[in-house]
């Protein structure tokens, strides 16, 4: 990747939605050199998708958390493709030491987040820690 991948990069981070004539304008290219540049970015895998950033409190999930699972062997959480489905569980990532995997989650209420705890359970043993605020919600990947 060169600068200019950067560049293209840069402006689709912050705003995915551009067209590839006013990414072309920004980064002083023509549309078809853009179009391209994108295209196989895509084709490589360097750019995974395109998603609108959510306001999850807005959304209606008020109870953000984070749950360590300490579970190996055939009852792992990863192993099930079901829970691993549940629209609760945004995240998760399998992880070294004594933790199976963090999950990220969000529940409409505390109610819910507590029957989420409960099916998690028969997993393994599932930590919790709640999300107060989050100082820095998202970052853009820069050049390394």
């Amino acid at each position: 990747m060169d600068a200019m991948d950067w560049a293209l990069l840069a402006e689709l981070q912050a705003d995915a939605r551009l067209s590839f004539s006013e990414l072309a304008r920004r980064v002083h290219m023509s549309a078809p050199a853009v179009a391209e540049r994108v295209r196989r970015m895509e084709d490589a895998g360097v750019i995974a998708g395109y998603h609108a950033r959510v306001d999850l409190a807005a959304a209606g999930r008020t109870v953000s958390a984070l749950i360590r699972m300490s579970c190996y062997g055939a009852r792992c959480v990863l192993r099930d493709e079901q829970a691993m489905a549940w629209p609760e569980i945004l995240e998760v990532h399998r992880v070294t030491g004594d933790t199976c995997c963090l999950l990220r989650v969000a529940t409409p209420s505390m109610t819910e987040f507590e029957e989420l705890i409960d099916r998690l359970a028969p997993y393994g043993q599932p930590s919790s820690m709640m999300v107060l605020s989050s100082p820095v919600p998202y970052r853009p990947v820069p050049p390394a």
